[in-house]
């Protein structure tokens, strides 16, 4: 999503500018510093040197010697000279205490007075001074003369402040060299990583990241299906409130790796897969989600987008609504068999049989109100008691009966307002279905033996066994009880804990949901399932809901 340009200019220029400015104002100030760290340094180092100069100078027994000669200056001048030369100092003034010179770099000088101050040498000490004499300002040094405990006199060592000038100047340029080439480099290393930003931003300014950071959040937070990005380590990058709803997540899920999530096997599998995957439908320990994944892919693997559907309600619809059709077919079935039965009625009327008709018929109403009466009158909760009757009538066109166990009892308000019907619909009919199955398939099979005569197996008789499932529905100790038993072959023990996890099935490919979502619903209520083995061989299931409070939890008995 891109916005509008509300500024001139994106972000990356932005940041550009600034750290330009940044890097030179950094270069100034170091050049700056540089300068002048330099240039006192210079100072220093002439100051050094020319007092070095003059010590030695004053100490020389060669200058005492000529100090005491009718003309010092004749032997002075040329020492004082080439003294100046080999230490490339500005001038060396050798003088009397009264001043007077008997050296100068320039021999017109000589005889004349000394430009500067020398009080304090002549008190004995050596001193420093910035003093403009003949050759301009310079930095010089003072010093006493002795022979003995007398002064007899001084010298003067000194260099120019141009040259210290001209020193720092040639020093100036090769750091102004050294300072242009850091701008330089500092400026396209700013150009780089700006580059990269602006890549990476879309070149867009810092309001438009901050409103479209604004919109993300909107949206994470309204849009009602689940939205999980996971990084290419398979960490959770970005999770919305939807989505940690429905995988049942803890807030501080992100950063996580998937697999430490303690999802269902099958999810995770899901989102580690590296294929894309299209509307599949997973299970949670609470709903039924239809997930999609898609990789996000630039060069490399960078993560995987996925999308979180709750498919809860309408797998409970559309089983309401698989119950509905078996309702309609059984009463199309019930509506062909009654014109029949009514047919035949008429038929012996019309025969004058008519105290046969009317046993006929008593018979078939009586028939047909048994199981009625005893549903009603054992379970008073509408629901379940519609349930029963419509399963009822479905078992009984597979060639299945359906029995109320005798302890069956349920009043009316029995049930808390927090148990939800859809879910006991879910519950008890998927269990009367797996049952009706179990007990059609095992009522109508087929044994073969092998019979000997003429070296040919022959198929045995078909032996027809009575189909039963019986269903009992109770309270008891603040428990709802459901317990359906069928007469099928029953589930065997290496099958006993897989039962219930989807995909498991004995009818082929597209089934395994039902059991799946009893377990759903058993823990989404805070009861227990247990499988066991039916008095008649077959499976039973025990299903039990507390009537108050909730502690989830689900039990899975072998046979």
């Amino acid at each position: 999503m891109r916005l509008p340009r509300t500024l001139p200019r994106s972000l990356a220029g932005q940041l550009f500018a600034m750290q330009a400015l940044l890097v030179a104002a950094v270069v100034a100030g170091c050049a700056f510093f540089a300068y002048a760290s330099g240039r006192s340094q210079a100072e220093d180092t002439a100051a050094r040197q020319v007092r070095a100069a003059a010590l030695a100078m004053a100490e020389s027994p060669s200058v005492r010697e000529a100090i005491r000669t009718p003309d010092p200056s004749a032997v002075l001048q040329p020492y004082a000279e080439r003294v100046r030369e080999e230490t490339g100092i500005a001038f060396v003034t050798i003088m009397n205490p009264a001043g007077v010179r008997w050296t100068h770099p320039d021999p017109t000088q000589i005889g004349r007075s000394f430009i500067g101050h020398t009080d304090r040498a002549l008190l004995g000490e050596t001193f420093e001074e910035t003093y403009a004499g003949t050759l301009g300002p310079s930095i010089r040094v003072v010093t006493p003369v002795r022979d003995g405990d007398r002064i007899v006199g001084l010298v003067s060592a000194g260099i120019t402040v141009e040259r210290v000038s001209t020193q720092v100047r040639e020093q100036l340029g090769a750091l102004g060299t050294a300072a242009g080439a850091a701008l330089a480099l500092g400026a396209l290393g700013t150009y780089v990583i700006n580059a990269r930003l602006r890549r990476h931003t879309h070149g867009m300014n810092a309001r438009e990241l901050s409103r479209m950071h604004t919109y993300h959040e909107a949206t994470l937070h309204a849009v009602r299906e689940g939205l999980l990005m996971l990084d290419g380590q398979r960490r959770v990058a970005l999770i919305n409130d939807a989505g940690r709803e429905l995988l049942g997540l803890a807030p501080g899920s992100v950063g996580r790796r998937v697999d430490e999530l303690a999802l269902p096997a099958p999810l995770t599998g899901a989102l580690l897969a590296s294929e894309p995957r299209v509307d599949e439908v997973h299970l949670t320990a609470d709903r039924v989600i239809v997930v999609n994944t898609s990789p996000v892919v630039g060069g490399e693997r960078r993560g995987t987008v996925v999308t979180l559907r709750d498919h809860t309600e309408l797998q409970a619809l559309s089983g309401e609504l698989d119950s509905e059709r078996g309702f309609t077919q059984a009463l199309r079935s019930q509506a062909h068999e009654a014109a029949n039965r009514l047919h035949t009625v008429v038929s012996l009327i019309e025969l004058g049989r008519v105290e046969e008709a009317v046993d006929f018929a008593t018979a078939e109403l009586e028939l047909a109100q048994v199981l009625t009466d005893r549903v009603v009158g054992a379970v008073a909760e509408p629901v379940l008691a519609a349930l029963l009757l419509g399963k009822a009538a479905q078992a009984n066109e597979r060639g299945v009966e359906l029995v109320l166990g005798e302890d069956s009892l349920i009043d009316d308000g029995a049930l808390p307002p927090s148990t939800a019907p859809r879910d006991l619909v879910t519950i008890l009919g998927n269990l009367i279905d797996n049952a009706v199955d179990a007990a059609s398939e095992a009522a109508t099979g087929t044994n073969t033996a092998s019979v000997t005569g003429e070296g040919a197996a022959v198929p045995a008789q078909r032996t027809a066994t009575r189909a039963l499932v019986t269903v009992t529905a109770r309270t008891e100790d603040g428990e709802l009880l459901l317990r359906v038993a069928d007469t099928g072959a029953g589930i065997g023990p290496d099958d006993a804990d897989e039962v219930f996890r989807r995909g498991w099935t004995t009818h082929g490919t597209g089934r395994g949901l039902g059991l799946a979502l009893v377990r759903q619903a058993v823990h989404r209520n805070g009861g227990t399932v247990a499988l066991g083995r039916a008095p008649g061989g077959g499976a039973e299931f025990t299903v039990r809901l507390p009537l108050t409070g909730r502690t989830a939890g689900t039990e899975v008995a072998a046979p």
